[in-house]
């Protein structure tokens, strides 16, 4: 038997014989266990992301091409129905003379073009409505079809 000298930090209690200490598989960073007992765990890695089977549907070119026409459609009907009655408001404010200036029988400039504010804003609506049915309906309803036809049945996992 050979005599290994005695390690206080090792051995619990003096009359116990000395079992050699092994070093721990990991380093000591990597190990499971904790510093402090009262801490929580340390957080699990996230599950790896599922990647789709197949790409979506008109995942890039078909929905900024959507977007772009819808964009382009607000912008045109806002600023029609909003830019008119700017342009009213700047003429009421720095032309007062061409406003008050009768066009017939008592009506004047002002008030004519107050009035049609009514159907410039009409008009506006009417082609956003127009433009909508003729331009941006068909590509939704393509995309609405591609979905449709990527889409599994229900009960089956995609």
């Amino acid at each position: 038997m050979t005599h290994v000298p005695y390690d206080a930090y090792d051995a619990p209690f003096p009359h116990e014989p000395y079992t050699p200490h092994t070093p721990p598989a990991q380093p000591f960073e990597q190990q499971p266990h904790l510093t402090y007992p009262w801490q929580p765990p340390p957080p699990k890695a996230p599950p790896a992301p599922r990647l789709p089977r197949h790409p979506a549907p008109g995942r890039h070119s078909d929905l900024r091409k959507l977007r772009g026409a819808y964009r382009v459609q607000r912008r045109v009907a806002t600023l029609t129905a909003l830019g008119y009655f700017t342009l009213f408001l700047v003429l009421s404010a720095l032309a007062p003379s061409f406003m008050t200036g009768t066009v017939s029988g008592g009506l004047t400039t002002g008030l004519l073009l107050g009035l049609c504010q009514l159907p410039v804003t009409c008009l506006a609506l009417v082609l956003f409505e127009r433009t909508a049915r003729r331009r941006l309906d068909p590509l939704s309803e393509r995309l609405r079809r591609q979905r449709a036809s990527t889409t599994p049945p229900d009960g089956e996992a995609p």
